[in-house]
């Protein structure tokens, strides 16, 4: 038993620390988007469903001897792909569909070492229920022991391995535990060569074969399981693009997954159906409320705790209803393949369905009535099995199920209603809307719930600069400190609505390259906006991540490089390391300014570029403006870096606040970055 569960211990805790790591690694390569996590989850999903389903077969039609040499080969093989570390050749060009790129991508770097980590938890509870003399075992503490392991590796990440150890570092790290788990696990396979005895006749503690699950229970199960998996990744979407859109928020919605998993299986103490039925119900109405009545102004103080704790509270529900209907350990092989299929098909549905065929993020308020509905079925099994259909409580759970069912399609609706364009893709979701009348009549565009920029209608106002990017921010007095009687040589690392291209002058030959990862924010750009129809400056668009850009093209010579690819308030932390800041300077002239915009609802970047500038040992300012309700210009907080001590010596410039550098914060670098040490408090 010691050895039987510290391999699944170890297979599990494997499983979940690689699943954070190698997000990291990759997301600089597809311009720090929060699908990127969405996206590695589906692909891990799958894989743990491929892997259920062979512990399955192998269980089933392989004798005890076959499936360890069987094993035992795969585990041999699996070493030849470590270290778990991407290979460059994987970065995208630019224009490419990112879900196929990182499938590719994760198969070739860690795809078989996680197959036969997803497939340890079924084939060693299997091993140890056909080992044991006494019929009868039951293995699913067991379960709850490699929910554990996965718990522990996502809160650990965090906290105690990205703070300390750089990426590479990670990898090199993971891969040598990984080598520890195969001696473990192939150790554990030659020791559940010699147990013999069919597993039918060691799961079974009654004098009669247990009956297979019926094809309804088998749907209950998936069912289940798909709305624990859908709203997870929902939960997490939706916080990711509208509450804090804050990186390693991916995490905790998955730890309190895995949470509900441990208290579920681990005993039939934790999950209290009568309390957590009547909390499910008050939660389930109150996120659905929450969605649809303002919910980008909702404070984070609330909208964290209702969405986090709904998640779990739905979680619990789901997983301790699958617990109640967990049949007896014969058939404990196809339990976990059905719950492996469910959280595949919630996968599917939030990674690559709903982005294609949804305007906006609507898999969260129709999980919620997905996953009502299935508790309703599930209650119908067993609270209900001998009640009649009229029964106070069956019509009040009915009545809950089609009044939620009823709000949410309104709720869609009117949501919908007043936005002139909505498009969503992986990069997220796109709206646009028009507001105001006369010349005050205003088109903007949002990104989540972040205002992205701004044009005035009226034909006589259209060219002002607006939003973030007005005369007098930061990036407006760079642009206009430099010579008016010489061509400017602008880059701009971000589209939105190409506001800069306002700056351009035809008469001096201008130039303004933009830089942009998102093709639909490029349409809308061009086809509702007119900055860059309206700009006298030649305008240039390069479609692609702007590092890996720059990277591949020879030096620019900018005057001016504006970086303000934030997508809601996500960080792309690519953007902010040293080689970025060096990599901006190899394409600046040497007098040449970099403008970065670092305002932000939840981080303080001003030390993390700090840093970066004196790395490369440039002079910073500071400079914060305050919203401009007559000009359509908004507060913002922009930093300016030069290597020429010139242009501070302007009025305007001199008088700018310099940064502070926190004293316990490291630098930036490809390897090395920490949200956690730049929170605001």
């Amino acid at each position: 038993m010691p050895l039987y569960a510290g391999t699944i211990f170890l297979s599990a805790f494997l499983l979940f620390q690689v699943q954070p790591l190698i997000a990291k690694m990759i997301l600089p390569w597809f311009g720090g988007s929060a699908a990127v996590w969405t996206v590695c989850v589906l692909f891990f999903q799958l894989l743990l469903l491929l892997g259920y389903l062979y512990a399955h077969w192998s269980i089933r039609y392989l004798r005890p001897k076959t499936q360890t040499i069987v094993h035992l080969v795969l585990l041999a093989t699996s070493l030849a792909a470590l270290p778990a570390i991407p290979n460059p050749s994987w970065k995208p060009a630019g224009g490419e569909d990112p879900i196929t790129r990182i499938f590719g991508l994760l198969a070739a770097t860690v795809g078989l070492p996680y197959f036969l980590l997803s497939t340890t938890g079924p084939l060693i509870q299997a091993w140890y229920v056909r080992s044991q003399p006494k019929p009868g075992s039951t293995p699913y503490r067991l379960y709850a022991l490699s929910n554990l392991g996965s718990m522990l590796a996502l809160i650990s990440y965090p906290l105690l391995v990205e703070p300390f150890l750089a990426t590479r570092v990670q990898g090199y790290t993971w891969s040598a535990v990984y080598l520890l788990f195969v001696l473990l696990c192939g150790v554990s396979a030659w020791h559940g060569r010699s147990d013999i005895a069919p597993l039918e006749a060691a799961a079974s503690s009654d004098s009669e074969p247990a009956p297979p699950p019926g094809a309804g229970l088998m749907l209950v199960w998936i069912g289940l399981a798909a709305c624990a998996s859908t709203l997870l990744l929902a939960v997490t979407n939706h916080l990711s693009q509208n509450v804090a859109a804050i990186p390693f928020l991916w995490v905790l919605p998955l730890a309190l997954y895995l949470f509900s998993f441990i208290l579920c299986f681990d005993g039939d103490g934790w999950y209290k159906r009568e309390w957590f039925l009547r909390i499910f119900a008050v939660l389930v109405a109150s996120m659905a409320y929450a969605l649809f009545v303002d919910s980008e102004n909702m404070p984070l103080y609330f909208a964290l705790p209702l969405f986090l704790v709904g998640l779990f509270v739905c979680c619990m529900v789901c997983h301790g209803e699958l617990a109640r209907l967990k049949p007896d350990p014969r058939h404990l092989t196809l339990f976990y393949l059905m719950i492996s299929i469910g959280g595949a098909i919630g996968g599917l549905f939030v990674g690559l369905i709903a982005p294609r065929i949804f305007t906006g993020y609507f898999e969260l308020p129709l999980g919620l009535v997905a996953c009502a509905f299935f508790v309703l079925l599930a209650l119908r099994r067993d609270l209900f099995r001998d009640a009649a259909w009229t029964s106070p409580e069956w019509a009040l759970s009915v009545a809950f199920v089609v009044a939620l069912s009823g709000y949410t399609g309104w709720g869609i609706k009117k949501s919908e209603g007043h936005n002139r364009v909505a498009v969503r893709n992986f990069y997220g979701e796109l709206k646009v809307s028009d507001s105001g009348s006369g010349l005050e009549a205003m088109r903007t565009l949002t990104h989540g719930t972040i205002n992205h920029g701004e044009q005035f209608l009226a034909p006589q106002r259209r060219r002002l600069a607006t939003t973030y990017y007005g005369p007098n921010t930061g990036v407006g007095l760079a642009i206009r400190s430099l010579d008016p009687d010489v061509p400017h040589n602008i880059g701009v690392i971000g589209l939105g609505t190409g506001t800069l291209a306002a700056y351009g002058r035809v008469a001096a030959g201008d130039r303004i390259t933009f830089y942009e990862i998102n093709p639909l924010v490029i349409d809308l750009a061009q086809k509702q906006f007119t900055f860059l129809m309206d700009s006298q400056a030649r305008v240039d668009i390069v479609l692609g991540d702007a590092r890996l850009s720059l990277e591949r093209e020879p030096n620019r010579s900018f005057d001016v490089l504006a970086v303000d690819a934030f997508s809601s308030d996500s960080i792309p932390v690519h953007l902010l390391t040293i080689e970025a800041f060096q990599l901006y300077f190899r394409h600046l002239k040497p007098d040449g300014v970099l403008a970065v915009h670092i305002s932000n609802k939840y981080l303080d970047l001003n030390p993390v570029v700090q840093l970066a500038a004196k790395a490369v040992g440039k002079q910073t300012k500071v400079i914060d403006t305050e919203d401009d309700d007559e000009t359509g210009v908004f507060g913002a907080t922009w930093v300016l870096v030069s290597g020429d001590p010139r242009f501070f010596q302007r009025p305007e410039i001199h008088g700018a606040g310099p940064m502070q550098i926190a004293g316990n914060l490291r630098l930036w670098t490809d390897d090395y970055s920490n949200l956690l040490r730049i929170l605001k408090k």
